[in-house]
């Protein structure tokens, strides 16, 4: 089995309400938790980010936030472990250009589909991992808080 990510409800919550408070545009954030010895993550922590893009088709992750959000995550002793943005009218697949702007093959690439803006988590969420421009998914996980 190919190791996965957890997410927790609560976070997940957080992470789409972000995403439909941002519509029409594209949002992003980072997730903070732990890396596990067999490649898989559990996540702790969403930070939402601006989109300094601004866009609906694009985003990234506003470098005053990039820099606070990582500073945040090291201080708190959690690892970086995944990357979050939100496809306002395709499925929750990188894209292209997704996959050709991915710089932290370490990490996690959840992203959420918002076509249907009401829908729960675990039908909207899917994990990637990227790694020289080609995207591989992994199992994605929301799972109650223990």
């Amino acid at each position: 089995m190919v190791a996965g990510i957890m997410i927790p409800t609560v976070v997940a919550d957080e992470m789409l309400a972000h995403a439909r408070a941002e519509l029409p545009n594209e949002a992003c954030g980072l997730l903070a938790g732990r890396l596990l010895p067999d490649d898989g993550a559990e996540t702790h922590t969403y930070f939402p980010a601006r989109n300094a893009e601004a866009s609906p088709l694009r985003y990234s992750v506003h470098p005053d936030d990039l820099v606070r959000i990582v500073f945040a995550v090291d201080e708190a002793g959690l690892d970086l472990v995944g990357i979050f943005h939100t496809h306002t009218r395709s499925p929750a697949i990188p894209s292209a250009t997704d996959r050709r702007a991915a710089q932290y093959p370490g990490a996690f690439h959840v992203l959420a589909a918002l076509a249907d803006p009401t829908a729960p988590p675990e039908r909207v969420l899917r994990a990637w991992r990227i790694h020289g421009g080609h995207a591989f998914e992994v199992p994605l996980r929301v799972v109650e808080r223990t």
